[in-house]
Formats: structure tokens, sequence, C-alpha cells
């Protein structure tokens, strides 16, 4: 592990984390992506305990000090899985010297596998190419939209899918 890397702590999202999320995840969507998007038309932002952090969900902060540069989530979305959600790195952060995406990948899968998980779901969209070389390295595999769950919070910028069965693979 890098320095770097060892200077970066993952922790479960607390109220005085609220503003840095935030500004964190609306800045990479708005910046580096060119949505049209606001933190007042992502409602589970400004209640992240009462939409995230309940039954085998959880919201996590990756911190250098005090600063938040990453973030993702797990909604449960019942029958043993979770839709994974609002993973961002801030781009000076982003790469493998620093290792954020895969620290806060892990400790989502550690904390799902420990939830009796099964299944975890994800929707992307064509912009984030990095995002999709990212989970298939770490075996989600690419799935067709009407293999979603139900309960899956689908978003209407998504257009990729991904699942990753912990059932058949415990081990990943």
């Amino acid at each position: 592990m890098s320095a770097d890397a060892a200077r970066i702590g993952l922790l479960p999202f607390q109220a005085q984390h609220a503003a840095q999320v935030g500004e964190l995840i609306v800045s990479i969507q708005r910046e580096e992506f060119g949505f049209d998007i606001d933190l007042e038309r992502q409602p589970d932002l400004s209640a992240i305990p009462a939409y995230y952090q309940q039954g085998a969900g959880n919201f996590w902060v990756a911190l250098d000090q005090e600063k938040v540069v990453g973030t993702i989530a797990l909604k449960d979305i019942d029958h043993h899985g979770v839709a994974l959600r609002k993973m961002f790195v801030a781009e000076a952060y982003r790469g493998a010297a620093w290792g954020v995406a895969a620290k806060l990948l892990h400790g989502a899968l550690d904390w799902a596998r420990q939830h009796a998980v099964r299944s975890l779901f994800l929707g992307t969209t064509d912009k984030f190419r990095a995002a999709h070389r990212f989970y298939e390295k770490h075996g989600f595999a690419l799935i067709d939209k009407t293999l979603l769950p139900a309960s899956f919070p689908f978003m209407p910028v998504d257009t990729r899918f991904y699942q990753l069965d912990l059932a058949r693979d415990p081990s990943t």
C-alpha cells in the first residue's frame, strides 16, 4: 500500500459529512459529466440515514483526514439484494496510487457479505467508461435492464446495468 493510500480512511456516513458529500457528488455529475443536476433533485442525499442506512444498506465516505474524497452506498432492495449507488471519487484521488475506489468497493462488499446479501446491482451511464472497466475488473457482469429486480431504484440517466452475484462467488 502506498503512503497516499494509507492516508485514506473509510467510515460510515455521519451528519457532519453531508455538505461535503453533496458538493463532491454534484460537482462530478455537473462539471465532469455535464449532467443538468443539483442537490435538490437528489433527495436521497438530503436523507442519507433514512434512505441508505437501513437493513442491509449503508453509505460510506472515504476521508483524507477530514476531507471527503469518495463515496459509495448500498441501498437495500429486499430479497438479499442491494443496489450499489453514489460511487464517486474526487478526480485528484483516482488511480491505483490512492486506491480510493477499490477501498470503497471492498468495504461495501465486506458489509454486504456480513449482511447476507446475495446480489449487488448497479446502473450507470455510457459516459462512465472508466467505471465500466472498474466494475468488470471486480467481477460485475453486464446484464439486461429487464433482469433488474422490480425494487431496483432505476435512474433515467442509467443505460448500462451490472450484477455481482455474491451467492455464487463469495470470494469476490
